[in-house]
């Protein structure tokens, strides 16, 4: 069976590099000017095959490239770890002045946490490239995902992830309940962390 992205498939991974690059470049000149790091973390993926068919099963759509990359909007996915609250702000703000980049939908789940505690950023962008796109637009707009979070929120939805997709699970509520509980002492900490590190860089 061929990829459902088919001929597009490389044309993800050069839209991916482009964002890669813009953010590494960012991280670089920024420690160029303040010898401290934007961002601790870059990972990036292109959805596996198998995981976009799933979720166009799940959705009702047939599994086509135009499923996977108009109507999806995750093919293409960045993540960002950062170790302050300020800097995943700061990221923020650069990626909207990129010129080939058009936010599409944003989620400021860092001041508005879901009701399990889950902290995070989350951008849909359209990122223009020469290429034709799915849809037949030349130049085109590929989608992309960001998630950008603290290191604290990163270890905690890893923790939460587990918790999800494990069956059977006992003690589902207590659980539940303590990692409300611990999500709120780290945005705490996150706050008092960031405190801290300004008050280094006055002294």
């Amino acid at each position: 069976m061929s990829s459902i992205y088919g001929h597009f498939e490389p044309r993800l991974n050069y839209v991916m590099d482009i964002l890669r690059t813009e953010l590494e470049s960012y991280d670089r000149m920024t420690y160029e000017e303040t010898g401290e790091h934007i961002y601790e973390h870059l990972t990036s993926r292109i959805k596996s095959d198998q995981s976009m068919r799933e979720k166009c099963r799940k959705r009702g759509l047939p599994e086509t490239a135009f499923s996977a990359l108009h109507e999806m909007q995750d093919a293409i996915g960045l993540r960002v770890i950062c170790a302050f609250r300020g800097d995943i702000f700061g990221i923020l703000e650069h990626i909207r002045k990129l010129p080939m980049v058009r936010v599409i939908k944003e989620k400021d789940y860092i001041r508005h946490a879901k009701e399990n505690g889950y902290r995070s950023y989350h951008l849909i962008l359209g990122v223009k490239t020469e290429f034709e796109d799915v849809a037949g637009n030349c130049p085109g707009e590929y989608f992309v995902e960001v998630q950008l979070r603290t290191i604290a929120m990163d270890s905690w939805a890893s923790l939460e992830h587990k918790m999800h997709y494990k069956k059977d699970i006992k003690n589902q509520e207590l659980i539940e309940s303590e990692l409300k509980r611990c999500a709120d002492e780290l945005a705490a900490c996150d706050v008092s962390m960031e405190t801290i590190r300004d008050l280094i860089r006055q002294s």
